[in-house]
């Protein structure tokens, strides 16, 4: 596997676009820093991750998020349209990163939200999408287009748990960790009938962003704190990785959120 990061050079809570975010609890970026390198020096030494870096860019605080910039597919780069002012930036410099590596860089058309792999996963042979709090389900059926495989769309439905990947983490084909009450009633059901076997997180470790963890093989990467979910992946034979992220847990990222998948 190999992920892009972005180093948090010019991290900090300067706006409030989830309700995680409050200009008052200021980000210390020393420690920001710190938590983000060792990230990398997990997924780098012991789950033998190849980790590409873009710069960060002054004034886009959340450029560090690199999860969110779009989703990669083959050749293709699809660029996400933010649905935030502050975070539209960004869009510019991560198209301008992978033209440099020779991807073909597809826009949306700019109606439609979509935040990139923070709203899209794969599980298996199927591909679940979050729609309604940062994109449109619209959005969907033209990234089904480009990518020509079905998407199933869930709806959200808690401002705390505004992407997907903050509520639901592919394992396996057939497993996934899985927060409930981040969905409606309807995404559930299609949850559950599409994956087998699903790790239910509580309330106190979901807000830990269990959910929001980077998964190689049989290696889990994840934010500390997380006992129950530590417990029950090693249960199922993954060896999990903790490493402290509270600074990113302060804009409501964590792990996921802070690499994206190039292939």
């Amino acid at each position: 596997m190999q992920l892009l990061m972005c180093p948090p050079d010019y991290y900090g809570i300067e706006y409030e676009i989830n309700p995680w975010m409050n200009r008052s609890r200021r980000s210390d970026l020393q420690l920001a820093n710190e938590q983000w390198s060792a990230l990398r020096r997990v997924l780098q030494e012991r789950c033998a991750i190849d980790i590409h870096v873009i710069d960060a860019e002054p004034g886009l605080p959340d450029m560090v998020f690199t999860a969110n910039a779009g989703l990669v597919w083959q050749n293709k780069f699809i660029v996400s349209n933010f649905r935030h002012e502050v975070r539209r930036r960004e869009a510019v410099h991560f198209a301008a990163w992978f033209r440099h590596q020779g991807f073909e860089i597809v826009h949306l058309p700019q109606e439609y939200f979509f935040e990139g792999e923070g709203d899209l996963l794969k599980c298996g042979d199927s591909w679940l999408a979050g729609y309604h709090i940062r994109s449109d389900i619209g959005a969907h059926q033209k990234i089904a287009e480009i990518i020509e495989q079905q998407i199933l769309s869930l709806e959200l439905a808690s401002e705390w748990f505004y992407h997907l990947d903050t509520c639901f983490c592919p394992l396996s084909d057939k497993q996934a960790l899985f927060y409930a009450p981040a969905f409606d009633p309807y995404a559930c059901r299609v949850i559950e009938n599409h994956i087998p076997h699903l790790i239910a997180v509580s309330p106190a470790e979901a807000a830990r962003f269990a959910c929001n963890a980077i998964v190689v093989d049989k290696c889990v990467v994840m934010n500390d704190g997380c006992p129950q979910v530590h417990e029950q992946l090693e249960g199922i034979g993954f060896t999990v990785f903790e490493t402290p992220l509270s600074e990113f847990l302060k804009a409501g990222g964590s792990a996921k959120c802070l690499a994206l998948i190039i292939q």
